[in-house]
């Protein structure tokens, strides 16, 4: 492994992440807020824990009490006041119903004077859930379109209508108390009905589009969901104003910035990458092999958040993926290096931010006897990279704004 280029990657992937930490942004969507009434906090999502000490350390005992449903391993200690809860992601248990249900509980009985301060990140989609079908339907439902590729879009499209919270309806059931919601953008474009599902904003997509979707990707279902894809979502609510904070773009930023301190020039190839993961690793060594000889020290980004298609029974996420499928294309170039990290700390259902690659990973990975296609086979990304050195070890990070993903090229000095 090239320490050098590893050194860089992990100083890059330290400072993108400190960017776009949720705590100025919070700060800054209250510092003129007005709530006249009892404030009563509910977060939801992955940057969950983040987001609510941040409201915390601005407003005080202004708020009267709260719930906070995060990601198992992302609560990282008591905040006065708030109940905090720990469930299953990406696929909802029952941890994230029995949150949902105290933050439900949380918000009956409000007045036209009190406000709900809704603190959203991405992954609230599975953390915060109220099922319309049993669960664990649900949770077969949310792993066929996790494994059959369908994007995060189609995904919540589908969510929105087998659930009593999302697609605004979260919003309604606070009525007629007013809600202030504080949103972390995890989707390309910052739809804000598609983040988390929208719990607190009307529904853009349509009951024609979620049966076109589980046409496509033939979802096995009960008549009980096929009939819950024909009732409509709530298209207009009057008692929400939101605030949309953070996104890949400041994520990709923060990394470019930091590449060019490295020594690099950085180059902005998309921050609306959507893809399956190998074909983005592959195209990001392709991308290495054109400019390798040219001398120049170029850092080559790509922010987005790719998918990945199950063909096998391994271990890995999106992250890791897209960088064992660039190694193929970088083996023998001794200065470059492919890297992809989630911004939440967590890749998939690993222990994982993502992955690192350079020129030595395929040699490596065959002194162990293994092949690059054969772990891309099986969707083991995670157990190839660990025996390479190239898993990337961040720890929950607090905030959720997608991927990056870097090619490497030290040029000759």
């Amino acid at each position: 492994m090239n320490a050098t280029l590893r050194a860089d990657a992990d100083a890059i992937i330290t400072a993108a992440i400190r960017a776009v930490q949720p705590d100025e942004a919070v700060a800054r969507a209250l510092a003129h807020a007005d709530f006249p009434g009892r404030v009563l906090l509910v977060a939801a999502g992955k940057a969950a824990w983040q987001m609510a000490r941040a409201a915390c350390d601005c407003l005080g005992k202004r708020i009267e009490q709260g719930v906070v449903c995060t990601k198992y391993g992302h609560v990282m200690g008591p905040i006065p006041r708030i109940h905090c809860y720990e469930g299953g992601h990406p696929v909802p248990d029952e941890q994230s119903f029995r949150a949902t249900a105290a933050a439900l509980s949380l918000v009956e009985g409000l007045t036209a004077q009190d406000t709900v301060l809704f603190l959203l990140s991405g992954g609230g989609s599975a953390l915060f859930e109220k099922p319309l079908v049993s669960g664990a339907e649900l949770q077969d439902i949310t792993g066929q379109l996790l494994a059959s590729g369908a994007d995060i879009v189609e995904i919540n499209t589908i969510r929105k209508r087998l659930s009593a919270v999302k697609g605004g309806r979260f919003a309604q059931l606070c009525s007629p108390a007013r809600v202030f919601s504080i949103v972390l953008s995890d989707i390309l474009g910052d739809p804000l009905d598609m983040i988390a599902s929208g719990p607190a904003c009307p529904d853009s997509s349509t009951c024609a589009q979620a049966q076109a979707i589980a046409n496509r990707y033939g979802l096995r279902m009960s008549d009980e969901a096929r009939t819950l894809l024909t009732q409509e979502t709530p298209k207009t609510l009057s008692n929400v104003t939101t605030q949309i904070t953070g996104s890949v773009r400041e994520l990709c930023a923060a990394a470019a910035k930091t590449c060019r301190e490295l020594g690099y020039e950085p180059l902005l190839l998309t921050d609306q990458l959507c893809c399956q993961a190998r074909e983005a690793g592959s195209f990001l060594a392709s991308a290495v092999r054109t400019h390798a000889r040219s001398g120049k020290s170029l850092a080559l980004l790509a922010g987005g958040e790719t998918v990945v298609k199950l063909t096998g029974h391994g271990l890995g996420g999106r992250n890791q993926e897209l960088a064992l499928a660039a190694a193929a294309g970088i083996a023998g170039i001794s200065g470059a290096a492919v890297f992809s990290v989630g911004s939440d700390g967590t890749d998939g259902p690993t222990d994982a931010a993502g992955g690192y690659v350079d020129g030595s990973t395929a040699a490596l990975l065959a002194s162990h006897g293994l092949t690059i296609e054969q772990m891309l086979a099986d969707n083991d990304a995670y157990h190839a990279l660990q025996k390479t050195g190239g898993l990337i070890m961040t720890g929950p990070t607090g905030t959720n704004v997608n991927d990056v993903a870097v090619a490497l090229i030290r040029g000759e000095a």
